[in-house]
């Protein structure tokens, strides 16, 4: 997943409204709605990264609902992250691909590991979130 309408103009630096993009990448609405539809509140704290794990993958079948639901699964735990781990923050790399960085200079591609949850439900988000939070 990228964004190439916040990549770089031509002539100018990549300058990024971090709070613009960090609540644009927070919006996951598929996400919001699946979960909704299954009684789970998502309030971006670690509790509803739990919540999440514990829905039944009724989506699997649907490739396109599949593909969605990965990419605002990676976009929901990485905007936990961000928001309750000092120091991280979301970068855009130079494809425009999303990715939470760390105080220590760690990146996770909080993107593709939506992905893995969504099609195989490994890592758990919440196991993901605790990795980061240790790191």
């Amino acid at each position: 997943m990228n964004f190439p309408f916040l990549g770089k103009r031509r002539g100018a630096p990549r300058v990024h409204d971090a709070e613009g993009i960090a609540g644009l990448l927070a919006e996951c609405d598929l996400l919001r709605s699946q979960a909704s539809r299954e009684g789970v509140r998502l309030d971006d704290s670690v509790g509803s990264l739990e919540r999440l794990d514990q829905i039944l993958p009724r989506w699997r079948g649907d490739q396109e609902v599949l593909t969605w639901l990965g990419n605002d699964a990676g976009l929901y735990v990485g905007t936990v992250i961000v928001r309750s781990v000092p120091g991280a923050r979301w970068q855009l790399r130079a494809d425009g691909q999303p990715v939470v960085r760390l105080a220590s200079g760690r990146e996770f591609d909080v993107v593709a590991s939506g992905h893995a949850w969504a099609e195989e439900g490994a890592p758990e988000l919440s196991q993901l979130y605790a990795e980061v939070a240790e790191a």
